[in-house]
């Protein structure tokens, strides 16, 4: 069954998605990124720029020829079926990707934002009435 962790209060998505990715990254693991078209190009962006010190490989599934995304751990897709095949999912978006079932773990982001905790709410409902055993981590709690 996919496991569901919740990372709320990130003070910055996008800053804290880097974070996780390159961590993800280095430890070998295989993400698809999910969000809107407008803020897989502002994350993409970030992660060429976000650490002068680190390399988070990174790409555009759509974008990437069939060599290079096999040997690509973050692909950056549209939809959760783009990610297929990929360990983890991390979702961005407000709603449940379709699809989720497909990866042995989600990570969802949840920012400071009261709309995006009010979506939030209404995911971790979705997970829990299907019997999914959530992990919470509250940010704000995190020194």
């Amino acid at each position: 069954m996919t496991s569901v962790a919740f990372h709320f209060n990130a003070p910055g998505k996008l800053a804290y998605a880097c974070r996780l990715l390159r961590k993800a990254a280095a430890s070998g693991s295989t993400v698809a990124v999910l969000a809107d078209d407008t803020l897989l190009a502002k994350l993409d962006e970030l992660l060429w720029s976000f650490s002068a010190l680190d390399f988070v490989p990174h790409g555009r599934v759509q974008h990437l020829a069939e060599p290079t995304r096999q040997h690509t751990p973050i692909w950056l897709c549209d939809t959760a079926e783009q990610g297929q095949g990929r360990q983890v999912l991390v979702n961005l978006m407000h709603s449940v990707p379709a699809g989720f079932e497909g990866f042995g773990r989600v990570i969802e982001v949840v920012s400071q934002d009261e709309a995006d905790k009010q979506s939030a709410r209404l995911r971790w409902k979705h997970y829990s009435e299907r019997g999914i055993q959530i992990v919470r981590h509250d940010l704000n709690l995190v020194a």
